[in-house]
């Protein structure tokens, strides 16, 4: 799935190069001579040709980031990223052509209210990535080791990159955020593992 989805990528790349290509002969060479006003309408099929390659690239992107992610990753976690990505992707294509259409400030101006608009969506999520990511460095604590940490008790089974599992006593597992364990006491409690 991975090389077909980078392949329908290439494919959507190479088709609006094209169609860009054609656009531009079609308007600079036999338009302009018909309608000499043909020239004023160009900017505007640019747009229409720009937003409907530029969305059909960005999914295509999304999607062959999601197949790379399901190398490592179950479907969850990879289609956040996905979404992620398609989002941003959507947000730079808006602003490019707000840019393009206009004077470039409201490009940019349109661009730093999309991220802001990213930002805060993903403040809780960027969070818990960097708090997994100090977990891993600083390493608290060991898969097997047998912990008190947010709130449970149990064995550590895993440190994933947004959640840290722990097997409890009762069998359950729970999936404890890593910003809530970053900011919690943790107690490696004596007996080892499983």
């Amino acid at each position: 799935m991975l090389a077909r989805s980078v392949a329908w990528l290439v494919f959507l790349v190479a088709a609006f190069v094209a169609v860009s290509a054609s656009v531009q002969f079609l308007f600079e060479g036999v338009l302009s001579e018909l309608f000499p006003g043909a020239l004023n309408y160009k900017r505007y099929v640019d747009v229409l040709v720009a937003i409907g390659f530029g969305y059909g690239i960005v999914s295509a992107f999304a999607g062959s980031v999601y197949w790379f992610m399901r190398l490592t990753y179950e479907h969850p976690p990879a289609a956040a990223v996905r979404n992620v990505v398609k989002i941003v992707g959507i947000g730079a294509l808006v602003a490019g052509i707000a840019g393009s259409m206009s004077d470039p400030t409201a490009g940019v101006a349109i661009g730093g209210f999309i991220g802001m608009v990213v930002g805060f969506a993903s403040q809780q999520v960027l969070g818990q990535a960097l708090s997994g990511l100090l977990l891993l460095i600083t390493r608290p604590f060991m898969i097997g080791d047998r912990v008190d940490a947010g709130g449970e008790k149990g064995v550590v089974e895993d440190v994933r990159v947004l959640f840290t599992v722990i097997r409890r006593e009762d069998g359950n597992l729970a999936l404890i955020p890593n910003n809530k364990l970053i900011g919690s006491k943790i107690i490696k409690m004596a007996g080892g593992g499983e």
